[in-house]
C-alpha cells in the first residue's frame, strides 16, 4: 500500500448531518451587510471622494482542541469588520474598523480620506475596470452550515485522537486532535454600482501523534478540509491514518549525497505550482524581482502539461464568482502545451505592466494541474529507484533567480516500492530546470486546498545527505 493512501469515503454519523439554515436567516444578513456597503459609499461620495470600495463580513466559528482525551482549548468566535479605500483623483487611503456602528463607520470614512490626502498621486491606482466586473453569479454551492454543538465536535476531536492511539503500541504521545467549523459571510461594492454578495462554510479535522522505536521519535499527522462537513465524517479513519504515517516515518535516516529522480507526493508538489503562480504573479512583475521575467508564451513545462483555473467549480474550497475588486474570474489556462499562457493579475499590477486584470486579485481559484499518469504506486514503480518527499522543513527558495533548496522527510524507493524513511536530508535544483524535467503529475489529485494536484516525478535533483550517510 502507498505510504499516504486516502481515507476512504464513510458514512455519515448522524449526529454531524449537515442541516441548511433558513434561507430568510441568511438572506437578511447579507442584506444587512449590503446596507452597510451602500452607506460607507454614499458617506464617500458626500465628503468628496471620486471613487471608493467597501469590503464587509461577518464569520463565526468553533475551534476544539483535545490531547489525551481533555480539552486544551474551545473557541467560540463571531467577529465582523469592515475594509474600506477611498479615492481622491489617484491619491489613494484604506482603513479598517471591527465595528459597524455608525459612529464607527463614520470615523473611519474620514481616516481613509484623512490619509488619501497626504498620499502621493499613483497613475495606476483606482478602482477595476468597470467593463471587467461580474455580472454574472452563478450558485457554487458553499454554503453547508453544521449544527454541530462544542460538546458534539470534542467527541469527534476524541474519536480521531483515541483511533490513533490505539492503532499501535509504538504510538507513544498525541499532540492532539482538533476539530474546527466554520461559516462567513461577505460583501464587496465599489462605486461603479457593483455589489458582490457571498457565503461560505468550511470544516476540518486533524490529529497528530507521536511514535517511538529504540528510543527513536517521530511526529506525522493527517486532516480533513471540506465545504460541505464530510471532513468530519469518519474520524477514526482519520486517526488510523495518521498513526500509519507516524508509525511508517519510524527508522528514518539520512543519505548520502547524490543525484536522483525525485517524487513529491501530493501533499508537497502543490507547493512547486505555488512558486510558479508566486513568480507569474503581477507583483513580483511589475518589481522586477522573478525568476519568470518576460516569460509569457515561453515553453516551460513538457508539452503534454496543462494548468488551467476553474474558479465555478461546485463546493470547492477555492471557488468565487469575484476577486477581491469586483472582476469576474474565468475558467482559462495558466499553461497549456507546457507553454506559460498568461500572469495572474489584479488591476493595479495589470496597469503596471501594461495589461488587463485576470481577475486574481488575492490569487488564484482552484488551480488545476492536469494528470498524464497514475496513482502514487504507480509512479513509484515507474520511477524505480528515488526518493519520495512527503514534508518539507524549513525554506529555502530565491525567487529572483529561481535556485531551490529545501530541508524534507519522506522514504527511499528502491525496485518501485519503498525501502525506508529518511530525515535529515536537503533536495536543491533551479525551479525553472524543475519544471522543465517533470516527468509525469500522478491522478492522485488532493482536493483538500486551492491546488489542485497529483504526485509530481521529477527526473533528477541534487540530495545531500549526511556526511556519514552511507545508504
Amino acid at each position: 500500500m502507498a505510504i499516504h493512501d486516502r481515507v476512504s469515503e464513510p458514512k455519515i454519523e448522524p449526529n454531524i448531518e449537515p442541516k441548511i439554515e433558513p434561507k430568510i436567516e441568511h438572506r437578511q444578513l447579507l442584506d444587512e451587510l449590503k446596507s452597510h456597503a451602500l452607506d460607507v459609499l454614499a458617506r464617500c461620495r458626500q465628503r468628496g471622494a471620486s471613487a471608493a470600495e467597501v469590503s464587509l463580513s461577518q464569520s463565526s466559528g468553533l475551534n476544539v482542541n483535545v490531547r489525551h482525551g481533555d480539552i486544551e482549548t474551545l473557541e467560540l468566535t463571531q467577529d465582523r469588520g469592515v475594509s474600506l479605500t477611498v479615492y481622491l483623483g489617484q491619491r489613494r487611503g484604506s482603513a479598517s474598523s471591527a465595528d459597524l456602528s455608525p459612529e464607527s463607520i463614520e470615523f473611519t470614512v474620514q481616516q481613509a480620506l484623512a490619509i488619501a490626502e497626504f498620499t502621493e498621486a499613483d497613475p495606476y491606482s483606482g478602482l477595476a475596470d468597470p467593463d471587467r466586473l461580474a455580472r454574472a453569479f452563478p450558485d457554487l454551492d458553499l454554503w453547508h452550515p453544521l449544527t454541530l454543538e462544542a460538546a458534539d465536535a470534542m467527541l469527534i476531536a476524541q474519536r480521531a485522537e483515541a483511533a490513533g492511539k490505539q492503532a499501535d503500541a509504538r504510538i507513544s504521545n498525541s499532540e492532539g486532535a482538533s476539530v474546527g467549523i466554520q461559516r462567513g459571510f461577505g460583501v464587496y461594492a465599489n462605486s461603479h454600482g457593483f455589489v458582490g454578495v457571498e457565503a461560505g462554510t468550511s470544516s476540518s479535522l486533524s490529529c497528530a501523534l507521536i511514535a517511538e522505536r529504540d528510543g527513536q521519535m517521530q511526529r506525522d499527522s493527517h486532516y480533513m478540509v471540506s465545504v460541505d462537513g464530510s471532513a468530519l465524517l469518519d474520524p477514526e479513519a482519520l486517526g488510523r491514518e495518521a498513526a500509519r504515517r507516524t508509525l511508517s516515518r519510524l527508522g528514518a535516516r539520512p543519505l548520502s549525497t547524490r543525484k536522483c529522480p525525485v517524487l513529491f507526493f501530493n501533499e508537497s508538489a502543490r507547493s512547486l505550482f505555488g512558486h510558479l503562480v508566486s513568480a507569474v504573479s503581477g507583483g513580483a512583475l511589475y518589481r522586477r524581482s522573478s525568476f519568470l521575467l518576460d516569460s509569457a508564451g515561453q515553453q516551460l513545462f513538457p508539452d503534454w502539461m496543462r494548468i488551467h483555473e476553474q474558479p465555478h467549480l461546485r463546493r470547492a474550497l477555492g471557488s468565487a464568482n469575484y476577486d477581491q475588486e469586483g472582476v469576474a474570474t474565468l475558467a482559462s489556462d495558466l499553461v497549456s502545451g507546457g507553454v506559460l499562457q498568461r500572469y495572474v493579475l489584479g488591476s493595479y499590477s495589470a496597469r503596471r505592466l501594461g495589461l488587463h486584470s485576470t481577475g486574481n486579485a488575492g490569487g488564484t481559484h482552484n488551480l488545476t494541474i492536469s494528470s498524464n499518469a497514475g496513482g502514487l504506486d504507480e509512479l513509484m514503480q515507474a520511477m524505480g529507484t528515488g526518493l519520495l518527499v512527503t514534508e518539507f522543513l524549513g525554506q529555502g527558495i530565491n525567487m529572483v533567480t529561481g535556485d531551490y533548496s529545501r530541508g524534507i522527510a519522506g522514504f527511499w524507493i528502491e525496485q518501485g516500492a519503498i525501502a525506508f524513511p529518511v530525515e535529515e536530508v536537503t533536495i536543491a535544483g533551479n525551479l525553472r530546470e524543475m519544471f522543465s524535467r517533470i516527468v509525469a503529475v500522478g491522478n492522485d489529485i488532493d482536493m483538500r486546498g486551492n491546488t489542485r494536484c497529483g504526485s509530481v516525478w521529477i527526473s533528477e535533483l541534487t540530495v545531500a545527505g549526511g556526511v556519514d550517510a552511507d545508504a
